[in-house]
């Protein structure tokens, strides 16, 4: 097979869904199979504290993308619209929504910069059916979520149902791209975001090759303690036969992305260029899968919360030969900080990350010290909702009126007491909520500040701050707007329809 062997590494961007840091056997799970994401770690740099910059897929994502925050992007929940319209669409039904529209992600910069760049899997950013970024091959998932089996797939434009396992069908995607780029003499850029392992957890979702892997397991790695007095009713959880019935999908599904990930690994070595590719694996937010009660990430309560097992994900960077081997323990880092690191690693840094809130770690790749941030904090958001991370505290504001949480992570690593209102803690939590103000005011984008907008979880129906015609772009509940501005509460009816695309 041709091979190219460009200066510039290529990069090979694994991305799962709902896939808490917890849930790999090289993390310590005793329990999961992930053999083939134990053989990156062994390989590369496995990070301990890693966050996501919002604890829910869609800003999730953004933030990865463009290294802003949700207060910079406007993009604050999971987009229930404007993922895809079908051009047989009831002539009312809005267009599909661009997110990102006027906001530069780092692989746009690659694009203008020689690489070819590809996605395979979930997008769920807007706009489905047209290509962005820079992306040149666009083998896309259009929805939030869904079935495992009989799954929409846009391959060049055109939407197809393919009944076969998508998280096969997702790697199927990106090996394609692999065999694609054989003869060219260009670096690229693959993005591979699994759904999985996001809901559905029920018998018949996953191949029973893949459950079999856990018969008779009673997963002691989760723990099954009492509901969380916050969690939502729509969440799917369950006790005895049915906690072991979802925990056993969930385990699965991540044995299934696992198997793609050899699969992608292997097409890598035939090629030759392995060691010229720069392989991440993350997931766009933590998941509970029976965590502090819980059943769900940052939305699997209301209030919404950030409890490390919702905002903490899986990070692991490999390329063998070039990139530094160990666990990065004690740094705390995050998706903001992957433009700056990407493009700095590539030689394409400049000034256009210079004003972002994230700092490049390219040199912990190398095995050099890299720089610290201001205070070594990293800050998360889920609208109204932040939080400010340290190495020792936590501290998780709630505006306008709270609840607020403060927590002593080295004494209570498992966050369980809430000393927001210990007196002996007034002047910590007069600076950490100093910390918190004053790092929020230097990035926020005034027309798109979470802090000011009612997102409950629920999804978002249209562009924060951008809609100017004062409708909410937030759903408050299963529920959404018609072309006339109207409340509908028969969404069921609609799923397929312009105004609920996320089937979350």
């Amino acid at each position: 097979m041709a091979s190219h062997n460009p200066k510039q590494p290529n990069i090979l961007f694994i991305l799962t869904d709902d896939q808490g840091a917890w849930a790999m056997g090289c993390a310590g799970n005793g329990e999961i199979r992930t053999p083939n994401l134990d053989r990156i770690a062994v390989t590369g740099i496995r990070c301990e504290n890693f966050f996501c910059a919002s604890p829910v897929c869609s800003p999730a994502r953004a933030s990865i993308l463009t290294g802003r925050i949700p207060s910079q992007h406007g993009i604050h929940d999971w987009l229930r619209v404007g993922n895809y319209v079908s051009p047989n669409s009831a002539a009312e039904d809005q267009s599909a929504v661009e997110y990102l529209r006027g906001v530069r992600g780092y692989t746009d910069t690659l694009a203008e910069n020689g690489y070819v760049c590809g996605l395979s899997g979930k997008w769920h950013l807007g706009d489905s059916a047209r290509p962005q970024k820079g992306f040149t091959f666009w083998h896309v998932f259009p929805w939030g979520g869904g079935n495992y089996h009989n799954a929409d797939i846009l391959r060049n434009g055109v939407l197809e149902n393919d009944q076969r396992y998508l998280t096969d069908v997702i790697t199927e995607g990106g090996l394609q791209f692999l065999d694609s780029q054989a003869a060219v003499d260009a670096p690229f850029y693959l993005s591979v975001h699994y759904t999985a392992p996001h809901s559905p957890w029920e018998h018949g979702q996953h191949p029973e090759e893949l459950t079999s892997l856990y018969a008779g397991l009673d997963f002691a790695t989760c723990p099954n303690i009492a509901k969380h007095p916050w969690q939502i009713n729509s969440a799917p959880r369950g006790e005895g036969d049915r906690r072991i019935e979802l925990l056993t999908g969930y385990y699965a599904a991540v044995s299934g992305v696992d198997r793609g990930v050899g699969q992608l690994l292997e097409k890598l070595e035939q090629m030759g260029i392995l060691s010229n590719t720069l392989v991440i694996f993350t997931s766009d937010n933590g998941m509970n899968m029976g965590h502090h009660g819980i059943w769900g990430k940052g939305n699997g309560t209301f209030p919404l919360n950030m409890y490390d097992s919702s905002v903490k994900v899986p990070m692991l960077i490999s390329r063998p030969g070039h990139v530094a081997q160990g666990v990065v323990e004690t740094r705390l880092l995050s998706h903001y900080d992957l433009m700056p690191t990407l493009l700095e690693y590539v030689g394409l840094d400049g000034a256009e990350t210079a004003d972002l809130p994230g700092r490049s770690f390219a040199p912990l790749l190398r095995g050099q010290v890299a720089v610290e941030r201001d205070h070594v904090v990293v800050c998360d958001e889920y609208g109204p909702v932040r939080m400010i991370r340290e190495c020792e505290w936590k501290y998780i504001h709630r505006y306008p009126y709270g609840p607020h949480e403060l927590y002593d992570l080295v004494n209570d690593p498992g966050e369980e007491l809430n000393l927001v209102n210990d007196t002996s803690q007034e002047a910590r939590l007069t600076d950490m909520r100093y910390k918190l103000a004053t790092w929020f005011a230097r990035f926020v984008h005034p027309a798109m500040d979470g802090s000011k907008e009612p997102v409950s979880g629920k999804g978002q129906i249209d562009r924060a701050g951008l809609v100017g015609d004062g409708r909410t772009a937030f759903a408050d509940d299963w529920w959404y707007i018609d072309a006339s501005g109207n409340r509908r509460d028969d969404f069921i009816a609609h799923r397929q329809t312009r105004y609920f695309t996320g089937k979350e």
